[in-house]
């Protein structure tokens, strides 16, 4: 499960040049707890409310360009599973993708919140506004808080496991037992 928005930029149909790789972001480890977390609870307080007015006002004039209905038709899937995020206020984050800025001058960010059954994986832009970082995008998805084995083919599913075969043990000889004396 998967809900995502991402402002688009317009672009003027210039020529572009090969981006210039990302940067690393000059932001310390409060500011990115600060942004993930607020970023994700105001999600889920949408998500309780079904009303994303204030998800969107948070948010850069990028963002802003979704309607509040919008950010609803997009994140239903999760307000209708009600899935629970408030468990980001206490649970850190793991950042599987470190603050950096892109070539568009954005700062991006990835990650997840491991918790069980579930995990809790984002990916968040943020676009400067005034001296501040604003909710440029995010994608919120579900995922596995632990690694699976796959699952068998559909095959080899209906058939019978096969009888487990044995194999020749090497022991020591057993001791002669002694007579009582």
């Amino acid at each position: 499960m998967c809900a995502a928005v991402m402002a688009a930029l317009a672009s003027a149909g210039h020529a572009q040049a090969p981006s210039p790789a990302p940067k690393p972001a000059q932001i310390d480890r409060n500011g990115v707890m600060m942004l993930v977390r607020s970023t994700l609870l105001a999600l889920d307080h949408a998500n309780k409310t079904g009303n994303y007015t204030v998800l969107r006002d948070l948010g850069s004039p990028g963002f802003q360009s979704n309607s509040a209905a919008r950010l609803g038709e997009i994140f239903a899937k999760l307000r209708n599973e009600n899935l629970d995020l408030s468990g980001v206020a206490v649970i850190d984050p793991q950042l599987n993708m470190l603050p950096q800025i892109e070539a568009n001058g954005m700062m991006r960010m990835a990650g997840f919140f491991p918790s069980v059954p579930a995990q809790v994986n984002f990916d968040l832009a943020f676009a400067p506004v005034n001296g501040q970082w604003r909710l440029f995008g995010l994608s919120v998805s579900i995922g596995q808080s632990a690694p699976a084995a796959p699952e068998p083919p559909a095959a080899q599913a209906s058939r019978p496991p096969a009888p487990a075969k044995s194999t020749p043990v090497a022991s020591k000889p057993a001791d002669k037992p002694q007579p009582p004396k």
